[in-house]
């Protein structure tokens, strides 16, 4: 008897687990924020009921296939509907073209019928439906769910930027197939389109190339030293085996690149030229310069200043960028290829007999003009097969085509040169972009690349830079962050590295600047950590570090304003140099005055735990 009534509650358990729960929606918390979100009286109910209908859409094509399997991940297995009908979600391409949308752009309407998701393009309705995701439980992914509500709400909505990308390197540490998806599905929720995969430099090459084999032989792996920290590393030995690295074969990169696509977001490899080369010139050292003694290995550790690099002057050298970039072009089909052109150290080139007769043959004034030369013969070589290039900022130094694209990380002087002579750029500034660097305190945070880009920081980016008129703005396709992974040697780390400042950059980038909103997005930000968490995503704590404002209040005093990072946050404060506590000090309620010369101490409470320490500010 005992064991039949154990039966029996046990299939009692899995019938109200498959029955699933129900929930009300009170709001909504979209990341990135749409243009337009208008609320309404009354809701809408999802459930097993609701149907599937697709207008003017294929029930076989890849977004429509995506939708339907999203929906099933997510415990709903909507029939299809023949029709329009009650209790419908539609899925619809626009007869008449809308143009206030473009290519990118979406109607999305929660009514009393159902839920209307219309686009212009696939593309559109596959971002419309990355809205509706994130209007569902934040725990859809791991919780099932019978009936949702949903309020009745108007979202129209387009970006800001066509360039919403992410950068990822996989030659200072190597990255899966399945790790590399992971990311790309993270892109896709978050409507980022462009995918920036850092397929070479001195610490590996992560491509397969048939014509040169030994890049993938030699140049791809190195020593392991994956348990020592990265700056401590000590020179690898000869008689050392090379077990850490790999690449990615043909069948690889085609298999990600037709993934990315399946996600509407476009894959750019970049192939160093002419510097960040130690692998290869271990791999192929006839490609260094003629009076370089020097013998390169693919760096274990921090390598600066990077002196290796291709010879200029050397005809070989070209023709091998040519046979790789053969081997590059029919696996990436989108229009541009990353050429690299950043930090080349050009000491050996100085010293090469061959590098400087060709500056003289070529009648050139200096180095730079010789990377740019090299750059420009490759260029023209890509464009005559349908490719457009990119290249870092210094790819300017020494003169570029008016076709180049060029990418401003140092900051927005070379967004503002390019800009200024006709050339496109794309914006990831160091101080807003690279999400190596810490993201709060260093004393609270695992070790990084120096410097400090918090959550608050990251989301006061803002692509176009000032200066540039109307005209000039026209020229600034958008940005993107940047993921270099020196310090970075697993997947759970990188996503650490990347989230929660990957929402940042995603409402920077597709959100209208006058529909910004830091308080409304550090409220979001808190709902999308759980959503991310229950898909499977380590996610970032955030600096607890408050933020602080001062101006002048009068002679001797001045006002203070103090911010936070994370929704829930509660900061006491002394000015009289003792420690705050709970118990001891003022609790933070809005701006207040301090005298000059004194010195503000804050603690940072959430959930009743200080997070991280008492912070000293000295008024000045």
């Amino acid at each position: 008897m005992h064991k039949i009534n154990l039966v029996l509650l046990t299939l009692l358990c899995l019938l109200l687990t498959s029955c699933g729960k129900t929930v009300s929606v009170e709001s909504y918390a979209i990341v990135p924020e749409p243009v337009f979100l208008n609320s309404k009286e009354g809701s809408f109910m999802l459930d097993k009921k609701t149907r599937l209908y697709f207008e003017n859409v294929e029930q076989n094509t890849e977004t429509a296939k995506y939708i339907t399997k999203s929906l099933r991940k997510m415990h709903f297995r909507l029939s299809l509907a023949g029709e329009k009908t009650k209790n419908c979600i539609v899925f619809s391409l626009n007869d008449t073209t809308n143009s206030e949308i473009g290519d990118e752009g979406y109607l999305l309407e929660v009514k009393e019928d159902g839920i209307n998701i219309s686009a212009n393009t696939e593309t559109g309705l596959f971002y419309g439906f990355q809205t509706l995701i994130q209007m569902l439980p934040e725990d859809i992914s791991a919780v099932r769910y019978n009936k949702i509500t949903l309020p009745y709400c108007t979202i129209l909505d387009y970006p800001r930027f066509e360039w919403r990308g992410c950068l990822r390197d996989v030659s200072r540490h190597f990255f899966s197939v399945s790790e590399i998806k992971k990311q790309l599905d993270l892109m896709a929720l978050y409507k980022m389109n462009k995918f920036h995969w850092h397929l070479t430099d001195d610490h590996g090459w992560r491509i397969e190339i048939d014509k040169y084999p030994e890049l993938n032989s030699i140049a791809s792996f190195r020593v392991d030293r994956d348990t020592i920290p990265w700056t401590e590393i000590e020179p690898a030995r000869e008689d050392e085996p090379r077990t850490y690295g790999g690449f990615y074969t043909k069948d690889e990169i085609r298999e990600i690149v037709d993934y990315a696509a399946q996600l509407h977001i476009d894959v750019i490899p970049e192939i160093e030229i002419p510097g960040h080369c130690a692998e290869i010139l271990e791999a192929y050292p006839e490609f260094g310069c003629a009076d370089d003694d020097t013998v390169y290995h693919t760096q274990i550790s921090p390598y600066w200043p990077p002196r290796a690099i291709l010879c200029g002057g050397n005809d070989s050298v070209m023709q091998f960028l040519r046979d790789v970039m053969d081997e590059i072009i029919p696996l990436f089909p989108y229009e541009y290829i990353h050429i690299g052109g950043d930090e080349a150290w050009k000491d050996n080139w100085k010293k090469c007999h061959l590098c400087q007769n060709r500056i003289k043959e070529l009648k050139l004034k200096n180095e730079e003009e010789l990377q740019s030369w090299m750059i420009i013969q490759i260029e023209d070589y890509l464009s005559r097969r349908g490719k457009r290039i990119i290249g870092w900022d210094e790819i300017l130094d020494g003169g570029v085509s008016k076709e180049a694209t060029v990418m401003s990380w140092q900051g927005y002087k070379g967004a503002v040169n390019a800009a200024a002579h006709g050339n496109c750029a794309i914006m990831t500034p160091t101080e807003f972009c690279y999400y190596n660097f810490y993201q709060a305190d260093t004393n609270h945070h695992p070790t990084a690349m120096n410097g400090m880009v918090t959550l608050h920081k990251a989301y006061q980016f803002n692509p176009i830079p000032s200066g540039l008129n109307e005209e000039q703005q026209k020229y600034i396709l958008g940005g993107q962050c940047n993921l270099w992974t020196e310090y970075i040697n697993n997947e759970e780390q990188a996503e650490y590295m990347l989230l929660p400042r990957f929402f940042a950059m995603a409402e920077c980038l597709w959100t209208p600047l006058d529909r910004k909103n830091w308080t409304l997005f550090r409220s979001k930000v808190e709902r999308q950590k759980i959503r991310i968490r229950a898909l499977g995503y380590n996610c970032g704590v955030s600096s607890f570090k408050p933020i602080l404002t001062t101006s002048i209040a009068d002679r001797n005093t001045f006002s203070v304003t103090l911010d936070w990072e994370v929704e829930g946050t509660q900061i006491f404060y002394t000015t009289d140099g003792s420690e705050p506590s709970r118990s001891h000090g003022q609790q933070y309620k809005g701006a207040f005055t301090i005298a000059r010369g004194a010195t503000l101490r804050t603690a940072s409470y959430l959930n009743d735990t200080l997070r991280e320490e008492v912070y000293s500010f000295p008024i000045r």
